[in-house]
């Protein structure tokens, strides 16, 4: 009996886990894990440095490297509660301001790179162009001769 006690207490605590937000983000987010290793480790270091034989007090005050570790642990912890703390943030692709920036890029290099299309937007936006066949005369004029009455 002692045996299904524990399973059905181990099934519950799993059960728990699960609904645990905390753990679940600590799961999926591998920042936050690294957030938390980074102060894991630091913390790790300074408790080592600290308890080296020297008091505690005058490591603490002297140590430079003992304080740098602290810090650097603190710091990671406060990042680590911080992100633990705000929801988690969804990674947006863009929206639909990106996609309407990929249309007009996307058109306007159409337009520069047809010249079909080009003609079709500019008789579309000035109307048609008009076409005409300029021919020049075949000969150019002669001028008139003098008059003897001019002479």
């Amino acid at each position: 009996m002692a045996a299904k006690d524990r399973i059905s207490k181990a099934g519950e605590a799993a059960r728990a886990a699960q609904r645990n937000r905390y753990l679940q983000r600590l799961v999926e987010d591998e920042e936050l894990r690294a957030t938390l290793m980074t102060a894991y480790g630091a913390a790790r270091n300074a408790y080592g440095r600290m308890s080296n034989g020297k008091p505690a007090t005058r490591a603490l005050f002297e140590d430079r490297k003992l304080q740098r570790e602290l810090r650097e642990a603190a710091i990671a912890l406060r990042d680590a509660s911080s992100a633990l703390r705000e929801p988690q943030k969804r990674r947006r692709r863009g929206g639909i301001g990106r996609t309407l920036l990929l249309l007009v890029v996307a058109g306007l290099l159409a337009i520069a790179l047809s010249e079909g299309l080009r003609s079709k937007v500019l008789d579309l936006l000035f109307g048609a162009e008009e076409e005409f066949d300029y021919s020049s005369p075949a000969s150019p004029p002669q001028p008139a001769p003098a008059s003897p009455s001019a002479a």
